[in-house]
């Protein structure tokens, strides 16, 4: 069994126009949501394996305000990689499917609209909360959490996950 975690950057901060979209950083929102959805799936035992995380600044420091909220030593193995930051779910579903197959859960930290079509490829079905919440949107922090049956990534695919819960950071406030 496989679980996936896609959890979207947290809210980013535009105040500068002329900046490039991969240096965008955090806004204070953002910084305040992070560490919530941590401590959430640190109760929830939603412990990843490995992180995919993109290179996007946003992403990354999304990252370095969930990890320490999830309270393992060692922390997971983090790749990230600039593939992640602009390919299309069709890609990222390709790039989950080279991963070796030891990983059980694997959360990867991205962008929309990437994440939520992802989301909605691979949910074939789920608890009706969490798909209604997702048919809504997928918004900045946001989480879903997609469990497969299959034992080895390279077997996942469209329809195959089961989209256990969506949550909000709102949802946790």
């Amino acid at each position: 069994m496989k679980t996936l975690l896609l959890l979207r950057h947290a809210k980013s901060d535009w105040s500068d126009p002329w900046l490039d979209d991969t240096d965008r950083p955090l806004a204070p929102r953002g910084k305040a949501a992070a560490p919530v959805m941590g401590r959430y799936l640190k109760d929830k035992g939603l412990i990843p394996d490995l992180v995919l995380c993109s290179t996007a600044r946003r992403a990354q420091e999304t990252w370095d305000l969930v990890a320490p909220e999830l309270a393992v030593d060692p922390l997971p193995e983090v790749r990230v990689r600039k593939g992640l930051y602009a390919a299309s779910s069709p890609a990222l579903l390709a790039y989950l499917r080279r991963l070796p197959a030891d990983g059980a859960c694997v959360l990867l930290i991205g962008h929309n609209p990437e994440m939520e079509d992802l989301a909605h490829r691979l949910a074939g079905g789920g608890k009706a909360k969490a798909l209604r919440r997702l048919a809504e949107k997928f918004p900045t922090a946001a989480l879903a959490e997609l469990r497969f049956e299959e034992d080895a990534w390279t077997d996942i695919g469209e329809g195959d996950g089961t989209l256990r819960r969506f949550v909000r950071p709102r949802d946790l406030n």
